[in-house]
């Protein structure tokens, strides 16, 4: 083992010592881990994991990251164009105008100008040779086959020399860089078809529980799936591969066929849903256990969403991890946001989420001891609460533009709080 590598292992290894360290213990025994340690556990994970690359089609490598440089294949431009509609004028004027028609973008190479000729000239178009500028439309006049410029003609004005932008070879933007519309544009400029990027990482989404409606109004102590509908296009938003949505019962067998799930998935994540707490139907942990699986993050010191978790199966560089989310559905929305954005973005090879606060409308209660995640909607200047933020409710965060971060104890009317851009909300991953 190489020096790093041990200074890299010996870092994860006390990453997940703090993280099972009781921190205000909790409900069923969780011994949490505070919100900002977890999110720090959780993209030091990912950021362990040897990088895949891939070489794909510009239209397939939005929202990847590039793991080669993107160096100029050409000069830009590739020669020297007009950057108006106007007139291509060689010596000092006024100009005869050449008969037949202009210059075209997009057709070959046009004759050479005289001294004192003009020729039509639309943008983008190859400039004739001894051009001396371009003319732009609205600044001139033609009159009996002379054009006469309204005003002084300075050398070189409104063309587009070659290799202005860049020239061959030249650094166009560096491995890491997040490919987004306007660098296929550069690229497909530069004259690529295909990027080297990072693919997408996979997930595998395993739902629980066995009172759990696929249709239809909720009865007879049965409830409606609201994570399936919502986890899938969620984690696609954040960047990640779904390669498929499973529902698995709370028997022996639904417990069994988790092992095998967690054990077997090609996928990069395995997010499961539901029986992470110590319920006589929560599977989860002892899965995890029988499975071989190091944890790293054992619950975590917010609300809602405290009996989260993080795992890995295998080694660091090319294990599998799973994050189990609570069973509640803000409080899954909550596990997203701690542990799978994070862990999400390192697998990418994404930088980590800019942070910034805004200031809280209102005084906003807070948990004694954990931080609160709180739905709010931003307005101009400030990020203002919403109502219907149980562990359970939906309501509230489908309103909302982000979600609050609230200390402990609570915040102040006007204090200032970190806030989490929901992915609809702040554009979120190129899809």
């Amino acid at each position: 083992m190489t020096p790093t590598n041990s200074a890299e292992q010996a870092l994860d290894e006390a990453l997940a010592l703090v993280s099972r360290t009781p921190e205000g213990g909790g409900a069923g025994g969780h011994r949490a881990v505070s919100w900002p340690r977890a999110r720090d556990v959780a993209a030091h994970a990912g950021a362990g994991v040897r990088a895949r690359t891939h070489d794909v089609p510009l239209a397939d490598a939005l929202g990847e990251v590039l793991t080669a440089s993107l160096d100029a294949l050409t000069d830009l431009p590739s020669f020297d164009t007009s950057a108006m509609d106007g007139w291509a004028v060689a010596g000092p004027g006024p100009w005869h105008v050449r008969a037949g028609g202009g210059v075209l973008a997009g057709s070959g190479r046009p004759e050479p100008l005289a001294d004192g000729e003009a020729v039509r000239i639309a943008t983008g178009a190859r400039i004739p040779a001894d051009t001396t500028a371009v003319i732009r439309s609205e600044h001139c006049d033609e009159a009996g086959g002379q054009l006469f410029a309204g005003r002084p003609v300075v050398t070189g004005q409104d063309i587009r020399p070659r290799g202005q932008e860049c020239r061959s070879g030249d650094l166009l933007l560096p491995a890491g860089s997040l490919v987004t519309p306007a660098v296929l544009g550069l690229a497909a400029a530069a004259g690529y078809d295909e990027l080297t990027t990072r693919p997408r990482p996979r997930v595998e989404i395993l739902v629980l529980g066995d009172e759990l409606l696929t249709e239809g109004r909720p009865h007879d102590g049965l409830i409606r799936d609201a994570l399936s509908p919502m986890l899938e296009p969620w984690l696609t938003r954040l960047g990640a591969e779904v390669t498929g949505t499973r529902t698995l019962g709370d028997d022996p067998d639904g417990a069994a066929a988790l092992l095998e799930a967690v054990t077997t998935s090609t996928a990069d994540l395995v997010v499961t849903t539901g029986g992470t707490a110590s319920g006589p139907v929560d599977h989860v942990h002892p899965v995890l256990e029988k499975a071989g699986a190091r944890l790293l993050v054992d619950g975590v010191a917010v609300r809602p969403g405290h009996p989260m978790l993080l795992a890995r199966i295998g080694d660091r560089t090319d294990g599998r991890h799973v994050v189990g989310l609570p069973g509640n559905p803000l409080a899954a929305v909550s596990g997203l946001l701690t542990l799978a954005e994070p862990l999400l973005r390192a697998l990418a090879g994404r930088r980590p989420r800019p942070r910034y606060t805004a200031p809280v409308r209102g005084d906003v209660p807070g948990h004694p001891d954990d931080t609160r995640l709180v739905p709010v909607r931003l307005d101009d200047e400030h990020a203002v609460p919403l109502r219907y933020h149980g562990p359970a409710m939906l309501r509230g965060v489908a309103a909302a533009d982000a979600l609050a971060v609230v200390p402990p104890k609570g915040a102040r009317s006007g204090q200032e709080l970190e806030v989490l851009d929901l992915p609809w909300a702040s554009g979120g991953c190129f899809t």
